[in-house]
């Protein structure tokens, strides 16, 4: 290495860390259902409790985001790259498929909202979803420490 050769300062951050990241904010500010954040808190609030999407976008983010438009490429790639896997882990562990008047399934895959949204799930249980879908991420990315 030359002496004027700078070597990266930080990791690269990967989906397994947005998703604990959204875990942690959770636990530190709180839960909600039915909304991104909870409406109840001022709007200059700026770290609302949040349900998981929310969390998970403010993991990518920094900030609070209403709609994936609002987000740069390059951070929505990493949201809906966390989104999805947080999804591949609801569908292996958690599955929940809408089913019409019929009984045909109307979407294959777990919604994360309706998931996060049901009136029996707690906030407890959509921090250990998380994190152990980041676990689940690492298990499939990662070999040997390198991603």
């Amino acid at each position: 290495m030359k002496a004027t050769h700078q070597p990266p300062t930080h990791a690269p951050v990967t989906t397994a860390d947005l998703l604990r990241m959204a875990a942690l904010y959770l636990r530190r500010h709180g839960w909600t259902q039915g909304t991104y954040y909870a409406t109840t808190t001022p709007a200059n609030y700026p770290t609302p409790p949040a349900c998981a999407a929310g969390a998970i976008g403010i993991a990518c983010a920094g900030h609070t985001v209403e709609h994936f438009t609002q987000l740069d490429p390059d951070t929505l790639a990493d949201y809906l790259a966390a989104l999805a896997a947080f999804v591949d882990y609801l569908d292996a562990y958690h599955p929940m498929f809408l089913i019409d008047d019929d009984g045909f399934v109307l979407d294959e895959h777990t919604s994360p909202y309706s998931w996060n949204d049901d009136p029996a799930r707690t906030a407890e249980q959509v921090i250990t979803a998380l994190e152990a879908a980041a676990d689940e991420w690492d298990r499939l990315h990662l070999t040997g420490g390198q991603n």
